[in-house]
Parts: structure tokens; sequence; C-alpha cells
């Protein structure tokens, strides 16, 4: 593998540097003094935001982008060896790495790499800790997998002592990590257009816990089935977090506010209980919560700093965002799109104050939806009203024999009001025309879907 040398910056171009993990890193990069340049589909608040610090990004991904000066290039998951940077670099035999070898080379030139993994959660417990290790005034660098308002964007650099990033598992991604504290906040099925199955996952996320020394530590959801095939081995310290009295973390005398914000005493080994209180909803924001506390504790941050910090936590973009209201509706806008997230969501949504919920939803990738389709119509099924969209395909090309369409019978084998339709355009409309004042409307998955929200409001 390519190694680079951090101390001799070089020119380094990023083959959709558009994304939220390699934009972050490009931006890392430019700050150390590397010629940083890259290419997108096309332009977003994100290449724009690269583009005013600095970084050249080219629209469109041809051959002719791929020139001699380029010391190195970097890929994201979603380049297919068809792509014409990807043959021009190879034919130029320019060295190259994945995103996930670079930010494991990353993490080396920092004392404390803290790599946050997991099906669900990474994003909103990243920006947690994110906000603890401000607050605690330590200066860390940050690599959040959405936008994080407290530091403007996606990335933070800081100094070399803490370096928090999220960890995904697709492609195995991260495996080339280098953490010396990992966080596994919870293992199911998904990418399953990689993972064979639950055991394929499960063996990934053991050899991602592998991946830590002697002296490092890794902090596990306690309620994940026959967890000590993913511990059992591991020769660094494991601490857990659950629902129960098992684990070294875990919640009792829960209570919630008028939006669904929950309150709880932390418990833990040797009797000692502390209170927090959240200001985003949902049962599954304590679980995300006790994990970021027990990174806190291991790192020895006062815990009046810690419950400060959360309190103050307000989220992350697309993660139970308020957007606004328009004709008395409250739009939320959320990333959810696993049918676990999904019914985490709309279980928080039925705390908020409504009428009736309405959930926009647009399934992400063909594969996924085929492979959890009886999931997600009962995920979907806890709204009172669902409208779907086509499905949002992403990397993949073959539908599979699956459409929203399909999804929508088995809404409506439910007893679910569900409509489908093809355009955003038709879903706005309809969408206009029968809300009411008092209901709740989630525009719902990890595409483009957030849209149709937008454009409801400016109406």
């Amino acid at each position: 593998m390519y190694q680079i040398d951090f101390s001799h910056p070089c020119h380094v171009y990023f083959v959709g540097i558009g994304g939220i993990s390699m934009s972050g890193l490009a931006e890392l990069l430019a700050d150390a003094g590397f010629r940083v340049s890259g290419s997108d589909r096309s332009p977003s608040a994100v290449t724009e935001m690269l583009e005013a610090r600095g970084i050249r990004v080219y629209y469109g991904q041809r051959a002719g982008n791929i020139t001699d000066s380029i010391d190195c290039a970097v890929f994201t998951a979603a380049i297919q060896p068809d792509n014409p940077e990807y043959i021009a670099v190879h034919e130029k035999s320019i060295p190259s790495l994945t995103r996930g070898q670079l930010l494991g080379q990353v993490m080396k030139n920092y004392r404390i790499p803290i790599a946050v993994s997991g099906t669900h959660g990474k994003t909103t417990t990243t920006s947690m800790v994110s906000e603890i290790l401000l607050a605690a005034d330590t200066d860390p660098t940050l690599a959040v997998g959405g936008m994080l308002k407290d530091i403007g964007g996606n990335m933070r650099i800081g100094g070399r002592e803490y370096f928090v990033t999220e960890a995904c598992e697709y492609t195995n991604t991260f495996l080339d990590f280098a953490p010396g504290i990992g966080l596994i906040l919870n293992i199911e099925e998904d990418h399953l257009d990689f993972f064979h199955d639950l055991a394929d996952i499960r063996n990934s996320f053991h050899r991602f816990a592998g991946l830590l020394p002697e002296d490092g530590c890794l902090i596990i959801n306690g309620d994940i089935e026959n967890l000590t095939e993913i511990t059992g081995d591991l020769a660094c310290r494991v601490i857990s977090f659950g629902s129960g009295p098992d684990s070294d973390y875990y919640p009792a005398h829960i209570s919630y506010d008028e939006t669904g914000c929950p309150s709880f005493t932390l418990c833990g080994r040797g009797g000692r209980e502390r209170r927090f209180t959240l200001q985003v909803p949902g049962d599954h924001n304590i679980y995300n919560a006790m994990a970021a506390i027990a990174l806190a504790d291991v790192l020895s941050v006062d815990s009046a700093l810690t419950a400060k910090a959360l309190h103050a936590y307000r989220g992350t973009d697309r993660r139970f965002e308020y957007k606004g209201s328009f004709e008395g509706v409250t739009v939320i806008d959320d990333y959810a799109h696993h049918p676990t997230e999904i019914k985490a969501t709309l279980k928080a949504a039925g705390n908020y104050p409504h009428k009736r919920l309405w959930c926009v939803f647009q399934p992400h990738t063909f594969s996924r939806t085929k492979a959890f389709l009886k999931e997600f119509a009962r995920a979907l099924a806890l709204a009172d009203r669902i409208v779907l969209t086509d499905i949002y395909a992403a990397r993949e090309t073959d539908c599979l024999g699956i459409s929203s369409e399909t999804l929508r019978h088995e809404i409506q084998a439910l007893g679910r009001e569900c409509h489908y339709f093809a355009s955003f355009e038709e879903t706005e409309k309809f969408l206009l025309e029968n809300c009411i004042n008092g209901d709740m409307l989630i525009t719902m998955g990890a595409g483009d879907v957030y849209k149709i929200g937008e454009n409801l409001l400016k109406n």
C-alpha cells in the first residue's frame, strides 16, 4: 500500500471529493500543506465550500482531469473500475488509496485516535463526542459524517491529541483504520449488496475490534446478541453500555419533555448515578449518549462538563432536524434509511405534539429495499400516512425487480394509507392539498428527499 509522507506534502487528487468524508480529508490535507484537487459529478454546498478554501474541483469525472502532476489519487467506495478517472490513474501508474486507507494513515498522526462504528447512530454519537471534547477544551480534530453547526461543517482541524471519526463498515472500510479507542454502537444487517449475511457483518465488527491495541479500549453496546463472539478474545479493555445492570452503563428513571426529548439517570457498576438531559428526541439517543459518556469517562472528562455538553447538543443536519412549518404543519427531516432507524425516528415523533404523522420516504438503493421489504413496511406503518417517492439508486444500476410500488403494496397490506408519486412535484402538490394544521411531516431517506420539505416551506 502506498504510504503518504506527511512531512513532505504532495499533490493528492480526490475522486468524489464532494462526499462528506472525502471533503473532510481534503480539507485536512490542504491545511497540512498538501496541494489538493478533485472531482465530483456536480456542484454542491460542500464542493463550493472546498473551492472557497482554494481547492480545485472539477465537475464531471473525465480522464483529462488526471494529470502527471498528481502524486496520489484517493477513491471513494462508490467509484467503479469503469470510471474514466479510475482507468486514467491506473494507466498512468499513479499511486492510489481508498478513502479508508488514507483515513487510517491520518489516524496514526494523533495520540488518541477514536473511531465510532455501528450500523446506526454513528453521526449522532460522533457529534455528541465532539461537543463533549470541545466543551472540555481539548482542541480535537473531528471528522463528522454530517454537518455539525458548532464547527461550521463536517471537519474541524485541531491539535494532535485527539482525532475522532466515524468508522463505516461498508466494503470493510473501517478495517483500514488505526483506532486507539473504538466504539461499536450496534450490529445489524445492512449493506447486503456487499456482506453475505449478519454473520459476515459480525465477523467484520469482530475484526474491527481486533485492531485495538492492548492499551486501547472498546466501548460496546452490551445488548448485542452473543457479545462474547465480538469481545471474547480481545486484549484491550472492554466497557459496555446497555439496557440493564449486566452492562457497565445503563439508564433508569427515564422521562420525556413535551417534544419527546429524554432525561435519564445513568447507573453504573459501583452504584454511581448521574442525571442527564438531552435536547434530541428518542430512546435511541439515550444509547448514543451513554456511549459518548462512557468515552468521556475513559478520557477523564469532568462529568459536569459532559452533562452540560450533552444538554447543549441540538442535533446534526438531517437527524430529526426541524426545518420549519407551513400552514401549521411541522416539517422535520431525517436521514433514516434502514428499518431500525425508521422505527426509532417514528417512535420519537410519537412523543412530539401533532395530529397526524406523515412520513415521506425515499427508499435508498434497490438492494436494501429488496432485502428489507417487509421490515420497511412494518416500520413505516408506525406513521399515520405514508408517501413514497422513487427509489434513490445511489451507486446501483440494477433495479433487481423492485420498486416503490412493491413497497406500497406491502404497506397497504398492513392496513395503512400509502401513496406513491413518480415526481417530487406531484408529491408536493398532494401534501399541500392533504396536510392540515397540526400535522407533522417527516421527509426521510439518505437521498435528496429533503428537497420536498424545503420546497413546501417556500409556499
